[in-house]
């Protein structure tokens, strides 16, 4: 039996003869040119928003709005893969009229643009809740850890920068004793010179005067530990227990459609504290209507329950149990007071 062939690549074949004969009439993408072309990008604070009199012409922010959402829908994040979508994927050939921006730019609008695209995301809210989306009754609330452009070497703490001091120090002491006995460490039978340990020891005093004004920032900041690369990122565990550099996301979902209608960035790796806050921003989105709240038992704390049912929110969350080796739930650790 054979197997099932495809078409001769050398046939001739007649093709629609525009590209929007590809897109049916209920694809997303008609939704995003659309919602786009009525945004006053200006309004919102996209730059190049209005164009210079003089100078090369830039791409359109509206252009790269619509890639950007086309993308977030998707779960394409990466500016390369959007760059490569845009060459070979007919939705976005037809959302952007056969444009290819490089992944330079369309990594720079991301970056230059971060307070618009949180307007956009505000006023797609708004939209949402005309639309009558919203069912401002039930929210779930819980929090991500996202991760930040910020390598862990690349982040300091008081502990890690005492640390390296120390291991600077020890290995100054080690080429000044070398260079004070006049012997020269051997590597691969070759003699390392004294110019070449002078310049050893220059790197490291000057990697140590690095730490030494980071460990001063530390103190006058009172911060526990700073990210060179990526400032407001901080050290934390994910939900794999692995240490990363990384945000916490506070998310807020409507029962109704589950669609999101709050977030909030964090510095904290958990999510203490973050209750009656995100409950309180969601009751104030819907109105100041009464609100049923959701959360798992990493937002147990009860001054912030306290606080959500004086402001007529009714919060359910699961209480944390602090288990023990008994098995005994008498002598489970929240059964004690330190006296």
């Amino acid at each position: 039996m054979g197997y099932i062939q495809g078409q001769d690549r050398n046939q001739m074949i007649l093709f629609p003869e525009s590209i929007d004969d590809y897109i049916t009439e209920d694809n997303v993408v008609r939704i995003i040119d659309a919602y786009v072309d009525q945004l006053d990008l200006q309004k919102l604070g996209f730059k190049k928003a209005t164009t210079a009199a003089v100078g090369r012409p830039p791409y359109n922010p509206a252009d790269l709005l619509k890639l950007y959402l086309y993308g977030y829908l998707n779960g394409i994040r990466s500016s390369r893969r959007l760059e490569h979508e845009a060459i070979r994927n007919i939705e976005v050939i037809w959302l952007l009229k056969k444009l290819r921006p490089d992944f330079k730019t369309i990594a720079d609008f991301r970056k230059d643009n971060k307070k618009a695209l949180k307007a956009v995301f505000r006023d797609f809210n708004k939209l949402c809740d005309e639309w009558e989306l919203f069912g401002k009754e039930l929210v779930a609330i819980d929090g991500s850890k996202f991760r930040a452009c910020n390598a862990k070497r690349n982040n300091y703490s008081q502990k890690k920068l005492n640390k390296l001091l120390k291991q600077i120090d020890a290995k100054i002491d080690k080429y000044m004793d070398e260079l004070d006995r006049g012997d020269a460490l051997e590597a691969s039978d070759r003699k390392i010179s004294a110019e070449e340990i002078n310049n050893r020891i220059q790197e490291l005093k000057n990697r140590k005067e690095k730490y030494e004004e980071l460990q001063q920032k530390l103190k006058e900041t009172g911060q526990n530990e700073i990210s060179t690369t990526d400032p407001d990122a901080r050290l934390m565990c994910n939900n794999n227990n692995n240490v990363d550099v990384s945000y916490n996301v506070q998310t807020t979902v409507d029962a109704k459609e589950k669609l999101i209608a709050d977030f909030k960035v964090t510095q904290k790796p958990n999510d203490l504290g973050e209750l009656d806050n995100m409950a309180l921003r969601a009751k104030k989105l819907f109105g100041n209507k009464p609100l049923e709240v959701l959360a798992d038992k990493g937002y147990y704390n009860a001054r912030d329950l306290k606080k959500c049912v004086e402001n007529d929110i009714i919060p359910y969350v699961s209480k944390q149990v602090y288990a023990n080796g008994t098995g005994d739930r008498d002598f489970y650790a929240d059964k004690f007071q330190y006296d």
